[in-house]
């Protein structure tokens, strides 16, 4: 027999591979565990490669006959079980690692998000290229229609049972990474506010930095040292947590200014000056949920730090033009 081999690209928003998958004598078979028969990609694998497609619904085939498992697992344990086995999976699902198995998913046995678009053909001349796409244009087209007619020969029931399943699968893996990151970033940030706002607290530093601020909150020129003081980025991300210190400052001067000390009218421009700080100390975490890289989040920390110093001052001018009138 004359196998061949393919490869195997993650698609939109999967994760995983490339994968370089060649038959053995003994070491063929496609299992396909998709609802709805054989999956088009399986179908496809089998085409390029040589290999025998088996539906694993229907038929049982010895783990070291399976050369590639097909499964549309939305993250549970299907999409861990074969990996754990050492066979390569293709999952059409976008999902990484997840589920208990989540320790045998990697990338060099595990791709996902695959559809009949992202299995390409490898021949020995052309085993290598910039993205590894060396099928041609017309043999996607022919995949794709072998696809379309056979999703076509599936009765109304199975229809509707893979559009529930694909529905099922997208929110069940959407709550999973939310919960996910939770656990990861959010949970472990607020223990660590939690713990600063309670050093703070304790140790009545706010008392003697609110005290000192204070005085300096009844001149325009008070508040503008006030705000950059606030700014200074290795101040910043200490005063950030909790708001605890704008929220005390804020307090104090409220008071002076119902005593009559200060002015009305610096309430305003007073809001925006104690709190250049706000976020500060949020921004790498906020990096990091966005999934920036390691040297955006290394440039962008500072770079929006340094920021803070040019428009904290700003807004507390902006505020002092607008509280005119308001008193």
């Amino acid at each position: 027999m004359d196998y061949k081999t393919v490869k195997i690209q993650r698609g939109s928003g999967g994760w995983g591979g490339p994968l370089l998958i060649t038959p053995q004598p003994g070491k063929d078979k496609i299992l396909s565990v998709t609802g709805g028969g054989i999956s088009p990609v399986a179908q496809k694998i089998a085409e390029l490669t040589g290999g025998v497609v088996v539906d694993g619904f229907k038929t049982s085939v010895p783990d070291d006959e399976v050369l590639v498992a097909v499964v549309d697992c939305g993250g549970t344990a299907r999409c861990g079980v074969y990996p754990k086995k050492n066979i390569y999976t293709v999952n059409l699902m976008p999902v990484g690692q997840s589920g208990p198995l989540a320790k045998y998913i990697r990338e060099d046995i595990y791709v996902s998000g695959v559809t009949v678009k992202n299995i390409f053909a490898v021949d020995d001349l052309e085993m290598c290229t910039n993205n590894g796409s060396v099928a041609s244009k017309i043999e996607v087209k022919e995949a794709e229609k072998k696809a379309t007619q056979t999703q076509k020969k599936g009765n109304i029931v199975e229809k509707i049972g893979k559009g529930i399943g694909n529905v099922v699968g997208i929110f069940y893996s959407a709550g999973r990474e939310a919960i996910e990151s939770v656990i990861k970033n959010i949970l472990p940030f607020m223990a660590f506010v939690s713990m600063l706002i309670g050093i703070i607290l304790k140790s009545g530093i706010w008392d003697s930095i609110a005290k000192v601020i204070a005085p300096y909150s009844g001149s325009i020129g008070g508040l503008l040292v006030i705000s950059v003081i606030a700014a200074i980025p290795i101040l910043s991300p200490l005063l950030g947590p909790g708001a605890v210190i704008a929220q005390v400052v804020g307090v104090l001067i409220g008071v002076e200014i119902g005593k009559g000390n200060i002015p009305p009218q610096y309430a305003l421009p007073a809001l925006f000056a104690i709190n250049p700080q706000v976020g500060c100390d949020f921004i790498p975490v906020g990096l990091s949920l966005g999934e920036a890289e390691p040297e955006t989040v290394e440039i962008g920390v500072p770079a929006i730090l340094f920021s803070r110093l040019i428009t904290g001052p700003i807004a507390v001018l902006i505020a002092y033009l607008f509280s005119f009138g308001l008193y």
